[in-house]
């Protein structure tokens, strides 16, 4: 479609654009603000970009638990727009393909191959089809099979291959049920069988929508507080509710490896099925209605059962109500029990919590949750197993003795984890840990984990069981510098085993032998791309499993500096400044891209710490900013935007003060160095980081240009929290307004790009957020472009929609910053 502009008015051709971005239509003609026809269609950046872009990637690695074998899970490339163009579902937060009674937008693997750590030996495995769309590749129980899905054309297929003899072999049409999120099958302990979704046969022929509404939609509150964050993707009507039954409609089979079908129980709308360790029972999750049109699939009511391995129900746990009523905060949870688990070092007991405080973590209570088990047959009285001082958040399970539960305290940033026994139940534990989960330089890491009898993951310790094993990221104030640690639990003091040291970034993976203290690593350096190593501590030698590939070679030489400078409060602040890599000083200062997403903190000294390393090898997603390297720019990245409250201060009181002191605090440092031109430096950001941007060209003059990615512009739109903000609107109107872009959008002058998917699906980022923030802009004359990119979410998708994406990105920066006209 054309559209002819020769004697259309400025504001007219705006509009009709406009309108046709909302429609969802594609765009062929773009009008630029002096009325004429620009580029239409989709285009490509710069070449050293695209290759970047069309590179292939580096594999996924999965390694057993013996550590004699690892996978390789080759990665398909990036789907093209006519993938993600597909019909799909948009279901109670939900996204479901119509075609494959699956998840939509899903990534896939298109290729395994065995590799040997011992040797390195790699072999193919037989039978998969070439380019297969592959997803859920699951060790069996005994490590002797490995289990995953292949997505057709019209289904989703399960397949298993065995190690020994290396062949994959397909043991179900494309009839499973991937719907809800989270695997569709799970082993069974005896690695003889798998528990398996499928598609009910039963459920009928899809519901048809009535053109002819038979009444309105109502939704009604009496007098009932029911706040809820905003969220996308919602049931609208009765049809909504019918095609959610319609996908969600899920049998459960048990599946052996001859491919021979058993049904389990009754058809249902079945959230979640877990097997017990022994194998005799599963845990089912079942969702009910009434549904809701104001909250996920998650907050829907659902009832808890134990089932027989023959699907009959052995008992009901609990009926779960509707959850539209869980205060605003971030220490909030629902009513009741919640969490139902199998204690993975017993054959079938279960444990969950349950909140003693109603949900509301304002409530002075003496325990903040309970703990509860309950073994087979399930008919006794629950046990305590502990009580929380702060809100419940998991256990790790050992032997029979040893139990670590983790509680968090959101306003005071606190975390602790207290050990148990579960043998005495309803002792008091000891705490181990208690710190300021913001602090990075005192986490101590998370715990490296074994399999038992079960062929389930417990906590790893000694022979005598006073030392567990923790792997650690080991922030330090001169970067990152990941750790092996021997924690242990009477002195609670840790020995380092294991640290990396520079020049490279070296994390450890796993343990595969306590006793001869060997363990694999992954290994990275500004040039040098990951790879797996295996170390022996004893004998203090290393020898190379994997050798990936350079996957630019193009960036090679591109050079890395982590600068650490100070904010004009004292807060200390870092970032990753790149630099073409045949840039000299004396070539003179470059333009300049600046990168960053604002982190909240309560702790001036903990958003001061250095929270990378510079040694990490110089990844590039399609998200980067780094690929401006590449065309002649200083790039910061990974800038510091700490936003600090402390005490009873909360950090965004302050967040426009403390977001200019960052930026400029950066620019100062850069310029200082004298590799950026102050006169030619772009700020930009995506998501949070949009947010940031609009906010810095609405209340500073520091930048040339702005580019702000599915960002969210006016906080009324999110008026019961976002990001960290756990306060209302209503309880702090000025912050909320403070805070909005939209509201200072007169006061923009500096030329910023909006860049969108339309389909965004993450909470609060609704696209109407950069449509009305660019008419807001356009309304008082600011130089400003949107770019609506069809069928995208929240992160961008498709090879046509990226490419497009850095082809805006880099006309925008050119025009605006490298060449810009300073007056």
């Amino acid at each position: 479609m054309q559209i002819k502009t020769l004697r259309t008015p400025k504001r007219l051709a705006a509009s009709l654009l406009s309108l046709l971005l909302l429609a969802g239509a594609p765009a062929p003609v773009v009008f630029a603000q002096d009325g004429k026809q620009a580029t239409t269609g989709y285009q490509r950046p710069p070449e050293a970009i695209a290759s970047i872009i069309d590179a292939p990637s580096t594999p996924g690695v999965s390694i057993n638990s013996k550590g004699d074998w690892m996978l390789l899970l080759e990665r398909a490339g990036y789907p093209s727009i006519e993938e993600l163009a597909q019909p799909e579902s948009r279901l109670a937060g939900l996204r479901i393909n119509p075609a494959t009674n699956g998840q939509s937008r899903a990534t896939f693997i298109n290729n395994i191959k065995l590799k040997q750590v011992n040797g390195g030996q790699e072999f193919e495995l037989a039978g998969i089809p070439q380019n297969a769309q592959i997803s859920y590749v699951t060790w069996s129980p005994d490590e002797k099979q490995i289990a995953f899905t292949i997505t057709k054309a019209n289904g989703i297929e399960l397949w298993v291959a065995g190690i020994a003899d290396r062949q994959a072999r397909k043991l179900s049409e494309a009839t499973l049920n991937d719907a809800y999120s989270g695997r569709p099958f799970s082993w069974m302990p005896d690695s003889k069988s798998l528990l398996v979704k499928f598609v009910d046969e039963k459920r009928g022929e899809m519901p048809k929508a009535n053109l002819v509404p038979t009444g309105p939609n109502i939704q009604e509150n009496i007098g009932k507080a029911n706040p809820s964050r905003t969220y996308q993707d919602l049931l609208k009507n009765k049809y909504d509710e019918q095609l959610f039954d319609y996908y969600m409609q899920t049998q459960l089979k048990l599946v052996s490896l001859d491919g021979k079908q058993q049904p389990v129980g009754q058809a249902g709308i079945i959230k979640s099925a877990d097997v017990s360790p022994d194998g005799q029972f599963l845990l089912v999750e079942t969702i009910q209605k009434p549904y809701s049109y104001l909250v996920p699939h998650y907050y829907f009511p659902y009832h808890v059962e134990v089932w027989g391995r023959d699907g009959k129900v052995v008992k009901q746990l609990a009926q779960l109500p509707l959850a539209e009523d869980i205060p605003i905060g971030f220490d909030n949870v629902a009513k009741g029990p919640r969490g139902y688990s199998w204690r993975p070092d017993k054959p079938a007991t279960l444990y969950w919590a349950e909140a003693q405080d109603g949900g509301d973590a304002t409530k002075e209570v003496a325990e903040r949750d309970v703990v509860f088990m309950l073994d087979a047959p399930f008919s006794g009285k629950p046990a305590k197993l502990a009580g929380t001082k702060f809100r419940y958040r998991g256990v790790q399970w050992g032997n029979k003795d040893l139990a670590l539960i983790n509680e968090r305290l959101w306003k005071t940033r606190t975390e602790r984890v207290v050990r148990v026994n579960p043998s005495k139940p309803a002792q008091t534990g000891t705490v181990l840990i208690e710190r300021s989960y913001e602090d990075g330089y005192s986490d101590p890491g998370s715990p490296v984990y074994t399999k038992n009898q079960y062929g389930r993951s417990v906590l790893l310790t000694d022979k005598k069981g006073d030392n567990i094993y923790m792997i650690s990221e080991g922030g330090s104030p001169e970067g990152n510098r990941p750790f092996l640690s021997e924690f242990n639990l009477k002195s609670k003091k840790a020995k380092i085993l294991f640290r990396s040291e520079a020049p490279f970034y070296e994390r450890p993976v796993d343990i595969i032998d306590l006793n001869s203290k060997r363990i694999i690593t992954r290994r990275e350096s500004e040039q040098e791309v990951p790879n797996y190593f295996v170390r022996d501590l004893n004998k203090k030698s290393m020898t190379q499993v994997t050798k990936f590939p350079h996957p630019y070679p193009q960036l090679q030489g591109v050079q890395k500096e982590m600068l650490q400078y100070e904010r004009n409060d004292g807060v200390k602040l870092t970032a990753v400044l790149y630099l073409p890599k045949d840039y000299k000083k004396e070539n003179g200062p470059l333009p300049m891209l600046m990168w960053a997403y604002p982190r909240e903190f309560k702790n001036a000294a903990a958003a001061g710490q250095v929270k990378s390393s510079p040694y990490e090898f110089t990844r590039i997603s399609s998200g980067s900013p780094l690929f401006w390297v590449t065309q002649g720019y200083a790039v910061l990245d990974r800038t510091d935007f700490p936003i600090v409250g402390e005490g009873e201060a909360q950090p965004n009181d302050t967040y426009v003060e403390q977001l200019v002191a960052s930026a400029k605090a950066a620019i100062d440092k850069t310029v200082s160095m004298g590799v950026a031109d102050p006169k030619r430096i772009a700020v930009g950001g995506h998501s949070y980081g949009a947010f940031m941007t609009g906010n810095l060209l609405a209340h500073s003059d520091l930048f040339a240009a702005g580019i702000a990615r599915s960002g969210a512009y006016n906080r009324t739109l999110t008026p019961f929290g976002f990001q960290q903000e756990e306060r209302t609107y209503w309880q702090a109107p000025e912050v909320y307004n403070r805070m909005s872009p939209f509201s200072a959008a007169h006061k923009v002058k500096t030329p910023i790009l909006l860049i969108h998917g339309e389909a965004d699906n993450n909470s609060g980022t609704f696209p109407v957020q950069s449509e009305r923030f660019y008419n807001a802009l356009k309304g008082h004359g600011a130089t400003t472009r949107l770019v609506f990119l069809p069928h995208e979410s929240h992160g961008y998708a498709a090879r046509e929609s990226i490419l497009h994406m850095l082809w805006e990105m880099d006309t925008w920066l050119n025009t605006y910053v490298k060449n810009r006209q300073v007056q």
